[in-house]
């Protein structure tokens, strides 16, 4: 009787933790759910060939905004001048509309680069000029984000596209004839990791130009 019931228990036993291995196994197959990430000094510059009124909004997907400037409202409306120059409705002058926002993300790290915190600038330096940006937006670019990198043994990095304009839709009327949008997904390393390289590459800048930086620390 005893060795019948040890044996009962056992069996018990044994189906318990094998349908826990089978849940857990089912569980870590599932998508993870999105993190909270703040997308980070997102600037937009605009450069049309002359004088222009133009609209401007940023549609988030999910998330709410944390910063704007000048204030957003329901859109910006500015004049633009040939060298980038911006006028609001109330007269101030800006370089560039800037947003910030908390929302929930999942960024694509399948492919980027490894970059030691010592080369950053020269990492930089050369991917901001594949990915279009001109120097006046590169300098603009990397004074935000260089000190946060360069602090680092190592840095993971990824530029994103669908994910980022998944949760971001820029809206500008009239349309530009050349829309460039840069964000940089990264994370602090300790150690470095190998990871297939990113192709790099950028829209001709002709005509209308409008162009829009930012990034993401992750966790």
């Amino acid at each position: 009787m005893k060795r019948y019931a040890a044996f009962a228990v056992a069996r018990y036993l044994f189906v318990f933790l094998a349908a826990g291995a089978i849940l857990y196994a089912i569980l870590s197959l599932a998508p993870t759910e999105p993190a909270e990430v703040i997308l980070a000094k997102p600037a937009i510059y605009l450069y049309p060939q002359e004088e222009t009124e133009i609209f401007v909004n940023v549609e988030l997907a999910q998330g709410r905004f944390t910063a704007t400037e000048p204030r957003l409202g329901h859109g910006w409306r500015v004049t633009a001048q040939p060298d980038g120059t911006l006028t609001d409705q109330s007269g101030r002058s800006w370089p560039y509309l800037f947003w910030e926002a908390d929302c929930p993300a999942q960024f694509d790290f399948s492919q980027g680069f490894v970059v030691p915190g010592g080369q950053v600038q020269e990492f930089l330096d050369r991917s901001l000029a594949e990915l279009g940006l001109s120097r006046r937006e590169a300098a603009d670019f990397m004074e935000f984000w260089l000190p946060q990198l360069e602090e680092n043994p190592y840095n993971l990095v990824s530029f994103q596209q669908r994910a980022y304009t998944d949760l971001a839709r820029l809206d500008i009327d009239p349309a530009p004839d050349c829309l460039i949008r840069v964000f940089m997904a990264w994370k602090p390393l300790d150690e470095p990791t190998d990871i297939p390289p990113q192709t790099l590459q950028a829209p001709v800048r002709q005509g209308f130009t409008a162009v829009e930086w930012g990034g993401s620390r992750v966790e």
